[in-house]
């Protein structure tokens, strides 16, 4: 119970205040005029005005409410490392144990892990969290137990009471780190950059360490190679990607003796690797109706130089014009094809014939192109079976199919074969054709494929309509009609021109996701879905998993559309994984390589020291004992030599409250009257002042 004196005016104050300046105001006229009983006057002024201002005396029934200690407890992955998940849980129940011995006093534990997409320790996010919930006038104090590397110290809250760290780890620890400095998101293949690398040693470094160490860079599923290096210093190390899409980096260094983990000695890098501008050369016998075609597809991509040349004029042709009159570009036969044909990506014959411009040296040049690593791709008129056809020239060597010379011009609907409905090229293309199926084409020109070539698409009897092949390092694609403006034209409702000549396109230029054979691999969180892709009719086998601590998991996939195998694997863990069917490998990262949680393992109070000792609180590191608990005024340090102190609130929940007036009113209207009668007795036994 408590008791206080309070004023509860019965006129309001502005009235009351007016009243006492009116009160001082008679009382210095009676003084004026020489009453001499001005003081009786005074005295009744002041017993009615305190009557009015009604001074009471309030009691008050209070429920004391007890003190609250918020106790933050890092469990994130760092501090898995050495001895502190058992220094933590040491701290805890010390902390635990010496409230437990403060009179009206609890605690509240909250427990925090990695933060969400590698944001890293998030403690003053909890700390903010746990103070918000808890009444502010009764937190007497706040601990942290954790490592120090906290992640979110911009986000430090208002401090209602000390803080303090209890500060996990040793001061012999050490770790030794690789960190990647500038890894772009993308290159352009063929061009070289450079990656920055640096590994670093932190802590108590032993004189055992050593100035140099053993650096393990790989790509992809390649073999690995190992080179000596300098710790400390920055690594400039040039890179040029292998491949198109996307390239996974690996770089690593050894463990070395009694350093915290070697999770943070290996980095990936993912880099997506792109093409400058793809060049393209389009060489058209003659125009046709289909030509614009080829056109249109490869000049819509702003990515694609187009060098086109259309044979207007060939040799054979003699009209008298006057050649000085003629307009016509000369075909720079010499400069495509023998000083400049390894500048480009893709080579398209389109209804080309042997008029003698092109010798077949020249043709020659062309096979070896392809048999380097270039691309071909030959859309056939009925040209390509007669006498002057490209077939009787060396391109017969690396083209997929042989004509018969026969030339079918009949209506027919185009239609995936067996092989098509699996093909990266063609496969799910049926999904897109118009309501009553795919126009029609009218032209076809009979070929029979050659031994290994894929039959992909086929025309009326079953008879190839576009073949596809691989020729040592490159690729070669004919497309045995020329008819395909027709669905570019809607003709009949038309079908995926667009779409069908780009998946082309892009498997000649080798971009992986229209690999025929190919595992890949997405993640989202920890889910990992495996995709594998075949042409082959016999389903392939498992998936072997290796993760980065060596465990080994076997992974079975089900057929999700035909020639697609998809599983969907939750990874244990953060780190790369290597996926192997076959002779197919990947190496997919889960989470970053390193995670942040490990890019500074060595305890450290640098980041919360400030926090820490702008709310008078205290560090204390665990291995040099636990500290005691004890009560100090608010405003006080709160720490010391083997001690840390919480501020008691004293905090209270009012359960009553009882008013009652100090003076009865009839009592003081009593009085007053009293007063005003001696006053008046008083005067008029000495009688009125007289004039001068």
């Amino acid at each position: 119970m408590t008791q206080s004196l309070i004023l509860d005016p019965l006129v309001p104050w502005p009235v009351l205040l007016a009243l006492v300046g009116a009160a001082l105001l008679f009382v210095a006229l009676a003084v004026w005029r020489g009453l001499s009983g001005w003081w009786l006057r005074g005295l009744t002024a002041a017993v009615l005005l305190a009557a009015l201002a009604n001074p009471s005396l309030q009691t008050e029934q209070r429920a004391p409410q007890g003190d609250i200690v918020i106790v933050v407890v890092d469990d994130s992955a760092s501090q898995g490392l050495g001895n502190r998940a058992d220094q933590t849980a040491r701290a805890l129940a010390g902390v635990e144990r010496e409230v437990a011995s403060l009179p009206n006093t609890e605690l509240r534990v909250r427990r925090v892990g990695d933060g969400p997409d590698n944001a890293g320790t998030l403690a003053m996010t909890a700390l903010a969290e746990a103070i918000a919930e808890e009444p502010r006038a009764r937190i007497a104090g706040l601990i942290v137990i954790s490592d120090g590397q906290v992640h979110d110290l911009g986000l430090v809250p208002v401090l209602p009471a000390p803080l303090h760290l209890l500060m996990t780890g040793a001061a012999s620890d050490w770790d030794r780190r690789l960190v990647v400095k500038n890894a772009p998101a993308f290159a352009i293949l063929g061009e070289e950059f450079m990656l920055t690398l640096k590994i670093e040693d932190q802590g108590a470094v032993p004189a055992s360490a050593g100035a140099e160490v053993d650096l393990t860079i790989a790509v992809d599923s390649e073999p690995p190679q190992t080179y000596r290096v300098p710790v400390g210093q920055d690594l400039e190390l040039p890179v040029t990607l292998p491949h198109g899409g996307m390239n996974v980096l690996q770089f690593s260094v050894p463990r070395a003796d009694g350093e915290l983990t070697d999770r943070n000695n290996t980095a990936a890098v993912q880099i997506n690797g792109v093409r400058d501008r793809l060049r393209v050369l389009l060489v058209s016998g003659e125009p046709h109706a289909g030509e614009r075609v080829w056109r249109n597809l490869l000049k819509s991509d702003a990515s694609v130089d187009l060098v086109h040349f259309t044979i207007l004029r060939p040799p054979e042709k003699q009209d008298g014009i006057p050649v000085d009159e003629l307009s016509l570009i000369a075909f720079p036969t010499r400069e495509l094809f023998i000083e400049k044909i390894e500048e480009f990506d893709l080579i398209i014959f389109d209804r080309y014939r042997m008029r003698g411009i092109l010798p077949m040296s020249y043709l020659d040049n062309v096979v070896n192109y392809v048999r380097k690593g270039g691309t071909v791709l030959v859309a056939a008129g009925p040209e390509f079976g007669a006498v002057d056809s490209l077939y009787r020239s060396p391109l017969a060597d690396i083209l997929p199919v042989e004509p018969t010379a026969q030339v079918i011009e009949q209506g027919f609907r185009p239609a995936l074969t067996d092989l098509g409905r699996r093909h990266p090229v063609t496969e799910g293309l049926e999904a897109l054709a118009p309501a009553g199926g795919w126009g029609r084409w009218f032209r076809l020109i009979e070929v029979t494929p050659k031994p290994g070539a894929q039959v992909v698409m086929s025309g009326p009897g079953d008879r190839p309509l576009l073949v596809l092949n691989r020729e040592g390092e490159g690729r070669v694609a004919v497309l045995a009609s020329d008819q395909a403006w027709l669905w570019g034209r809607g003709y009949e409702g038309g079908g995926p021109q667009l779409e069908l000549l780009r998946r082309l396109a892009h498997w000649m230029l080798k971009q992986p996701e229209l690999e025929e054979e190919a595992l890949t691999a997405t993640v989202k969180d920890e889910a990992v879905t495996i995709t594998r892709r075949t042409v082959a009719e016999v389903p392939p086998g498992p998936v072997t998993i290796t993760g980065p601590d060596g465990v080994v998991a076997t992974v079975d996939m089900t057929e999700a559309a035909p020639g697609r195998f998809e599983a969907v694997w939750a990874a244990p863990g953060l780190g790369l994984y290597r996926m192997e069917q076959g002779d197919l490998a990947r190496v997919i990262a889960v989470g970053p390589a390193s995670p942040k949680e490990f890019e500074a393992t060595i305890a450290s109070d640098a980041g919360l020291a400030p926090i820490v000792s702008g709310s008078r609180g205290g560090v204390v590191r665990i291995e040099d004992g636990l500290p005691d608990i004890r009560t100090v005024r608010d405003g006080r340090p709160a720490a010391g030599r083997g001690w840390i102190g919480i501020a008691p609130r004293g905090a209270y929940v009012t359960e009553d409250i009882d008013i009652a007036p100090l003076v009865p009113a009839w009592l003081a209207l009593l009085l007053a009257v009293v007063l005003a009668i001696a006053a008046w007795l008083y005067e008029g036994r000495r009688g009125r002042p007289t004039a001068a």
